[in-house]
């Protein structure tokens, strides 16, 4: 039996509903509040241990604080702490939820109380209770199937700081994976026994048969013979061929920085100057300024659902930087066979083969990178964008995040994951990050490009210790560090609420650009089809069958859009399509520039 209690400090409710773990342990849920507090917790007992009052972050009287001695079964009491005065009460109880899983507070597969309970016993409505569930069943924290309940997923993080369960080779010392990092274990499935890093070459990318690809992909060029996607088929020209090979120039992905709030960064970068002691403009620490470090740890945390701590932190001067130096760390000095989505952007597939990258592509289809497909590469690191993919525009699925993080987890593989977009998602609440779920085998990586600038080449990455301790050391021997001032300034920003407030405006103004893009080319262009979640600053077009993209490219081009053809971001043949970037059209001018377009484009419909 399932019983509930409410103890709103001196008044004490009980109810009962039919259920069992799957162990036979008896589960309680408990609900207390503070007199006039306005601070509740909620107490599943089970396989876990006791939350005190200084873990709750409140002074909480002794009284309240069970113990483990306490509970008749010995089973252990979970609070979850939820304030109805800070607001966000789906974000709070998905935070304590999501917390509580990555300790081993909460064990896979421990069954969770029914919405309709937990509601009930925190005076809230269903849907608040349900939205936080819905949000760590599409992080992969949670399982939920019908008749079955809601469960901790079977996939349980570990606690930050334990070392992996075989994480020490001969002799104590830290096992040591792909170009020899300490403490990330190297792989044991299909990539060690497929002979992963041996530098094996092949015709067009490397590691997929030339039946998948094709002659089309054939004489790439680069190091093991890995080309960008599509090889020579990347522009017929130099001048196309330069629009991948150059991150210089406005392309679809280009943020609005008519609105970079120039204000609020002013008032940052006065307030470093009118405050920071002499010593703070000297050599700072090669790893970022600590108060930035530590300002992005707590946003990361509580944005995007990281586990990160000031320690795992690294500033580098963008996304670019931060994977190079993470392949380059892997691979040491040798190569690392790193997997890629398929289709992918080809601006940054250069940087990774220099740092010593063996590209491999994987299919992307709807639910993101297909994981069974990784599983066979051979690979020992992946390459990610999970919030939002580029070009096609589509979320990795909870499913695949989960066999994702445990594919990495068996063969101690790394995950790369690329913040990309994260910041605007319009349907819904952003999903968490995958190393939220994965911490022990996942860099996390974003940068301020699309949020704020790309040309204040600011970006940061948490990453597992001993790959954090790694990164931080080649950039002490490359570059010395980013500059201090900027880094003091973003950390004031975001202590102040700026960043955040910035963030809010951004996404409303884009979800209305992103909106009107997709309602001119509804209206204008009915035979082109829009996948993809609504999110990021660009969308991805599919064209009908037998359209020429560069025609449809130029068309758009001459009508006064970004857009970028879709083929030669592909590794295997796929429908046409083209990438549209809405970020710098203001709405009022969308729908002209559609129509434009369209009109351009008419004749060449018609045939």
């Amino acid at each position: 039996m399932v019983a509930a209690h409410t103890t709103p400090m001196t008044k004490r409710r009980r109810a009962s509903a039919a259920g069992a773990s799957a162990a036979g342990a008896a589960v309680a849920v408990a609900v207390e509040a503070g007199a006039g507090s306005g601070v509740w917790s909620v107490r599943v007992r089970g396989s876990c241990c006791a939350f005190t009052a200084e873990m709750l972050g409140t002074e909480w009287p002794s009284s309240l604080v069970h113990s483990r001695e306490e509970t008749e079964d010995q089973l252990a009491d979970l609070h979850l702490p939820v304030d109805r005065a800070k607001g966000g009460v789906a974000a709070q109880i998905a935070q304590a939820l999501r917390d509580s899983i990555r300790s081993g507070r909460l064990r896979p597969g421990e069954r969770l109380p029914a919405t309709r309970e937990l509601a009930r016993d925190l005076g809230l409505s269903r849907g608040v209770v349900v939205e936080a569930y819905e949000q760590l069943v599409a992080e992969g924290f949670l399982v939920s199937r019908v008749g079955a309940g809601t469960r901790v997923a079977p996939l349980a993080a570990p606690a930050p700081g334990d070392p992996p369960a075989d994480g020490a080779g001969p002799d104590g010392d830290p096992a040591r994976g792909p170009g020899g990092v300490p403490g990330v274990l190297p792989g044991t499935g299909s990539g060690a026994a497929s002979g992963v890093g041996s530098g094996a070459s092949g015709p067009g990318w490397a590691g997929v048969p030339r039946a998948a690809t094709g002659d089309r992909a054939g004489g790439a060029g680069g190091a093991g013979g890995d080309g960008p996607p599509g090889g020579s088929r990347v522009g017929g020209s130099r001048a196309e061929a330069d629009r991948w090979r150059s991150y210089y120039g406005y392309r679809p992905t280009s943020p609005d920085l008519s609105m970079f709030p120039r204000q609020r960064w002013l008032a940052a970068v006065r307030h470093v100057l009118a405050t920071a002691p002499h010593d703070a403009l000297d050599y700072g620490d090669p790893g970022g300024v600590p108060q930035l470090r530590a300002e992005l740890a707590a946003y990361l945390r509580r944005v995007r659902g990281a586990d990160a701590a000031p320690e795992n932190v690294v500033i580098v001067s963008g996304v670019a930087q931060a994977l190079s130096l993470t392949v380059r760390c892997l691979a040491a000095g040798g190569r690392v066979r790193l997997a890629v989505e398929d289709p992918t952007t080809p601006r940054p597939l250069p940087l990774l083969r220099s740092a010593g990258a063996e590209l491999v592509p994987v299919p992307v289809d709807e639910e993101g990178m297909d994981a069974a497909a990784l599983r066979r590469s051979g690979a020992e690191a992946v390459l990610l964008t999970p919030a939002h993919n580029y070009p096609t525009g589509v979320v990795l699925s909870p499913r695949r995040r989960a066999e994702i993080a445990a594919w990495a987890a068996e063969t101690g593989a790394i995950v790369l994951e690329d913040e990309y977009d994260a910041e605007f998602r319009f349907d819904r609440d952003p999903i968490g990050c995958l190393q939220g779920l994965a911490p022990g085998h996942v860099v996390l990586a974003g940068s301020v490009s699309k949020s704020l600038a790309p040309g204040l080449r600011l970006g940061w990455l948490v990453a597992p210790e001993p790959i954090a301790r790694a990164v931080r050391q080649a950039r002490e021997e490359e570059d010395l560090g980013s500059p201090v001032i900027d880094q003091y300034a973003l950390a004031h920003l975001i202590a102040t609420g700026g960043y955040d407030r910035h963030l809010r405006r951004m996404r409303r103004e884009y979800r209305a650009r992103r909106d009107a893009m997709v309602r001119a080319l509804a209206e204008h262009l009915p035979q082109v089809r829009v996948p993809g979640v609504a999110a990021g600053l660009h969308l991805y077009a599919e064209l009908p069958p037998g359209w020429d993209e560069e025609r449809v490219v130029a068309a758009a081009i001459a009508a006064g859009l970004a857009v970028d053809p879709v083929t030669p971001m592909r590794a295997r043949p796929g429908p046409p399509g083209v990438v549209i970037g809405f970020a710098r059209l203001p709405v009022h001018r969308i729908a002209a520039a559609v129509r434009e377009l369209a009109m351009n484009i008419r004749h060449y419909v018609r045939t």
